[in-house]
């Protein structure tokens, strides 16, 4: 193998490998002897088939196979030898006149990662922002307890179902005349204005009575989990059974024990601590980005524009999904458009963040353990059905990349507490109306990215400008949820073989390291059932 580099500039590396065809014939032969006694063929015994008559049968694959693996060994052995760092998958192509017989040549082009002065960890100072629960908030949180336990009673058989009522109803859904499994259902309790079902669901079944029989019209969101019914206009012919209605137990020690606890002050106390749970998921945002901000504007290095690249295009991705669902989607694609540059320069400092969390985890020693990795895909693989499940098991397993996703958010907030020990922090208490307006102000983020060399995608929250998010329409049976910040953490893992082909080599958002809460292993939407209720 002969190696010799054509590009070095900046962060750009391109690379010629030379494989002598007597390379690639030795791979054949020895793969021909490895394969020789268990070939068969008329006329001779098991295992004494000549090894010419061998190769001749299968000799157009076994070069094949030698020609991949000698560029795969290659480009392994070039980045050993040149301590590379790639930032992405190196992009491999095959010179088009090559022929069997003849040496090979091989162009490869990447991005290394940059080289990062030691992180600067001193000093870092940070104000803890602390809420103290009220015990009116507790208060307030019992009585929506309470006002969901009411027992129902049937109105009068003439009532107009009105906001607030719960409807008995039986449905099935159709999509062009047909019904579709998962569509229908009997008995399903509809409070109306819950928010439970597809939109426009429940508001069409405002006025009508017991007994009544009524067919909606609905359209499944475009992002709707089952992917057969995303986008789809369908009809639901509705049997309404009851018009209930309910009163609200009164908070007291009756009504604890009526939910299984011993006493009213365990219910207070319960939900005292849910309370301070968000108060602390709430605190710990607002310190994570302030400990992001003084990263960012202590270190400044250049980053691999591929990354950015991949980086912006995630970040793109999510704003067109967004705002197909605003009200006038043109206008919102076209605010986009004007703050364009304003995105790429979040995507360039996702990365750079990403970069540097990667490197201060890796200086200081920190990692997931193989015990956490485990909890970690028997989590994700909960998802699943039990048909499926071990497979995504083994899919994580055997999957480097996937593996880097998984684990990417876990990292991050173990480099994030491994930071905020070695910060100076001082507490001060405010209201959670402050917290919140303290974290709205700097919420224009997306979230930023931890990449090394074995990277999977999730983000953390940046600087302005603020992404115009639009609510995204409600899923049936799914509850918001809240976007969680997250920082770029990463860390190293050696980068996959690349495939050899004739032409370009298929590329890989491998060699990077991420670290955010986003982007996990694509998961397969599990089919909801339409218009059902919510658990």
């Amino acid at each position: 193998m002969q190696t010799v580099e054509t590009l070095n500039e900046g962060l750009k590396r391109a690379y010629t490998v030379t494989i002598t065809s007597k390379d690639i014939d030795a791979r054949v032969d020895k793969e021909v002897k490895a394969i020789a006694p268990q070939v068969r063929m008329p006329g001779f015994r098991p295992g004494k088939v000549p090894a010419n008559l061998v190769k001749k049968m299968h000799g157009e694959s076994l070069q094949r196979d030698a020609l991949n693996n000698s560029i795969q060994d290659s480009i392994q052995k070039l980045i050993a030898d040149q301590k590379l760092r790639p930032a992405m998958q190196p992009s491999v192509e095959l010179d088009e006149g090559f022929e069997f017989g003849k040496d090979a040549e091989v162009k490869v082009e990447l991005e290394v990662l940059p080289e990062i002065t030691a992180p600067s960890i001193e000093g870092l100072k940070l104000e803890r922002l602390t809420v103290e629960v009220a015990d009116d908030k507790v208060a307030e949180a019992a009585a929506r307890i309470a006002g969901q336990q009411g027992a129902l009673e049937d109105h009068a058989d003439d009532h107009a179902a009105a906001e607030g009522d719960t409807l008995v109803i039986d449905f099935v859904g159709k999509v062009d005349g047909e019904a579709f499994e998962g569509g229908s259902a009997e008995d399903i309790r509809l409070k109306i204005g819950s928010g439970q079902f597809i939109p426009g669901f429940e508001e069409q079944l405002t006025g009508v009575k017991k007994g009544e029989e009524k067919t909606i019209d609905v359209t499944f969101p475009e992002d709707y989990g089952a992917e057969h019914l995303a986008g789809k206009a369908a009809t639901f012919d509705v049997t309404v059974k009851a018009v209930l209605n309910g009163d609200k137990p009164k908070v007291d020690e009756d009504f604890a024990k009526s939910l299984g606890l011993e006493s009213l002050d365990k219910l207070n106390e319960l939900l005292k601590g849910q309370i301070e749970q968000e108060h602390n998921g709430l605190t710990r945002t607002h310190m994570k980005r302030k400990l992001l901000d003084q990263l960012a504007a202590n270190h400044d290095f250049d980053v691999p524009p591929s990354m950015v690249e991949a980086e912006f295009n995630q970040i793109w991705q999510q704003l067109e999904h967004e705002a197909s669902h605003e009200e006038d989607p043109e206008a919102a694609l076209k605010e986009m458009e004007a703050e364009k540059e304003d995105y790429r320069a979040i995507a360039v400092r996702r990365v750079r963040l990403g970069l540097l969390l990667s490197e201060i985890g890796q200086a200081n020693g920190v990692t997931v353990s193989d015990q956490e990795m485990n909890r970690l895909i028997m989590q994700a693989a909960q998802q699943y059905g039990p048909q499926d499940r071990e497979r995504f098991v083994q899919y994580v397993r055997q999957d480097p990349m996937a593996a880097a996703q998984l684990r990417a958010p876990l990292y991050e907030d173990k480099v994030v507490d491994f930071l905020f020990e070695k910060a100076e922090i001082t507490d001060r208490a405010v209201t959670r109306e402050e917290l919140e307006a303290a974290i709205e102000a700097e919420d224009g983020d997306i979230k930023p990215h931890v990449h090394g060399p074995d990277c999977g995608h999730d983000h953390d929250h940046d600087d302005k400008p603020k992404a115009k998010k639009a609510a995204p329409k409600k899923k049936a049976a799914e509850p918001a949820k809240a976007d969680e910040d997250a920082a770029p953490a990463a860390e190293e893992a050696p980068a996959k073989k690349p495939a050899a082909k004739k032409a370009a080599a298929k590329k890989d958002d491998a060699v990077e390291a991420d670290a955010t809460t986003e982007e996990k292993p694509k998961k397969k939407a599990a089919p909801k059932k339409a218009a059902a209720k919510a658990e």
